[in-house]
């Protein structure tokens, strides 16, 4: 009996242009990564009695997402964690207030590390989750968490925008 299935590498095969590396083995490894981590500690808050509320509160919602856009980009742009970065990415230039562009470097995980590294949109997710997971474990300390992150974004906001008006001035 002979296969008529045919390989993964030739599915994927022509997707990118010649040259241009597309680890999607690993983009995949990271998806299942993150997928598995999150229905893991979904797993942990039901057997722990921690059951997900049938709706989430529009405060939490509003703060978790301030803190998410905050959080990602402090991860993926910022100078000082630039060292978290480092084994996956290449430095470029600065890049606005405090941030950096960087480049992701490497080839299969590294590569794909390193995209999601340098991606604000891309951790969101990540970062999102560990949010809304922390909600239901731990709100108390979750909420405290994020609003540290809400607090530093307002205050940005207030820096930039004093910034403009000395520029005016």
């Amino acid at each position: 009996m002979t296969s008529t299935a045919t390989p993964p590498d030739k599915l994927v095969a022509g997707y990118a242009p010649p040259g241009e590396d597309r680890p999607l083995a690993a983009y995949g490894g990271l998806m299942a990564a993150f997928g598995i981590t999150l229905a893991g500690a979904l797993a942990a808050l039901r057997a722990s009695g921690r059951e997900l509320a049938a709706r989430p509160r529009a405060g939490d919602l509003v703060l978790a997402g301030i803190a998410t856009h905050k959080v990602s980009r402090l991860l993926a742009k910022d100078r000082v964690t630039s060292f978290v970065r480092a084994p996956f990415t290449r430095y470029q230039e600065p890049a606005g207030h405090g941030e950096l562009e960087e480049q992701p470097r490497g080839t299969g995980v590294r590569l794909a590390i390193g995209e999601l590294l340098v991606c604000p949109y891309c951790l969101a997710q990540w970062i999102a989750a560990t949010f809304a997971v922390g909600l239901v474990a731990a709100p108390r300390a979750t909420r405290f968490i994020a609003g540290i992150y809400v607090a530093e974004t307002l205050s940005d906001v207030l820096q930039l925008a004093y910034k403009a008006a000395e520029d005016r001035a």
